[in-house]
């Protein structure tokens, strides 16, 4: 049973492959994050040494040690921690490598087939990327590796010729939502938002599913920026203020404020374009509102100004600065306050 969500033309590719035995014995797995890329290759590091009817069947002895991370054959291969600082290396080693065409170079212990995961294959370093490419170039019998990446063009090109291309694309909402009533301990009408606010990506949904405080945080969070709309320059440049020190201390957490805020904004231009039926946010009741007091050319201008604060973030301009500029930039506008976001501005 494949548990991969989406993806049929993938999983046509590799049902053909199974049937034919002509399987690659490369694959490069491309997508944004929690697209769904670890969940295929893990289907198909079962399909490959299951022993069911019909692979992969995810019932017998080896279909269940491998989706426990237990199967002998089966090796995951990603970034590891420095043993001293115990903090993730940056970057896959050449000694990961050589682990890994060691391991390559012996016969299957258990199974029909050896199957190697790369996770983050445009983290390999350039010596491991080199190392990696021999093995690709001349691979053992029986061992399959499925490279994963989120970013492709990272990838060097010597390794990505050396593999069969599968690019994985955005997962529709209506696929999304069927997937999400099929008990995975999500209320029914929480469904539709979540399926829209995961952007075709099964991971996200689920993840939202299975931390309860996410979607909470969100609406925390727009609420905040719905009050700002609304905010002198004053009340701003106090939360500028706030935002900066949050970055000097964990700057995924300022970067994911404004990845909530763009969207927000990308919802905005869509609502005052005519199509609300493509918003994400459909929670948000004041965007109509908003739209109406906002013109297009405002929207356009700070969802531009908001990539341009990430990217200065990025380059390690002065946080202060760059935050401060954002919300100056900032449309002011007096639009009727969500209930929640009133008692939360009169508190």
């Amino acid at each position: 049973m494949w548990q991969t969500i989406g993806q049929e033309r993938a999983l046509a590719l590799f049902k053909r492959g199974l049937a034919s035995a002509q399987l690659s014995h490369a694959y490069l797995l491309s997508g944004p994050p929690h697209i769904g890329k670890m969940t295929l290759s893990m289907d198909l590091a079962r399909a490959v040494n299951c022993t069911g009817l019909e692979r992969p069947c995810g019932e017998c002895e080896s279909c269940r040690k491998t989706g426990a991370g237990l199967h002998p054959d089966v090796q995951i291969i990603g970034l590891i921690k420095n043993e001293d600082t115990k903090k993730l290396l940056t970057e896959i080693s050449i000694e990961q490598v050589g682990d890994l065409q060691r391991a390559a170079s012996l016969p299957p212990f258990e199974g029909r087939t050896k199957v190697f995961i790369i996770d983050g294959a445009e983290l390999l370093s350039p010596d491991a990327a080199n190392r990696l490419l021999k093995t690709l170039e001349e691979p053992s019998p029986n061992c399959l590796f499925i490279l994963l990446a989120s970013e492709e063009k990272l990838v060097p090109a010597t390794v990505v010729s050396r593999c069969q291309k599968i690019d994985m694309r955005p997962v529709p909402v209506a696929t999304l939502e069927a997937s999400l009533r099929q008990g995975h301990g999500i209320t029914l009408d929480m469904v539709p938002l979540v399926a829209r606010l995961a952007h075709g990506c099964p991971g996200r949904a689920f993840n939202a599913v299975a931390d309860s405080a996410a979607l909470k945080k969100r609406t925390d969070l727009l609420d905040k920026l719905v009050m700002m709309i609304q905010s002198g320059y004053d009340e701003r440049f106090v939360y500028a203020g706030q935002l900066a020190l949050q970055f000097g201390q964990e700057r995924a957490r300022t970067c994911e404020i404004l990845d909530f805020w763009l969207e927000y904004w990308h919802d905005l231009l869509l609502e005052k374009a005519g199509c609300p039926e493509l918003i994400c946010g459909i929670d948000r009741t004041e965007l109509a509102a908003l739209a109406k007091e906002c013109s297009l050319e405002e929207i356009r201008s700070f969802i531009t100004n908001i990539r341009a604060c990430h990217d200065h973030l990025r380059k390690n301009v002065s946080a202060k600065l760059a935050l401060e500029n954002l919300m100056l930039e900032m449309p002011r506008k007096d639009i009727a306050l969500p209930k929640e976001t009133a008692s939360l501005k009169e508190s």
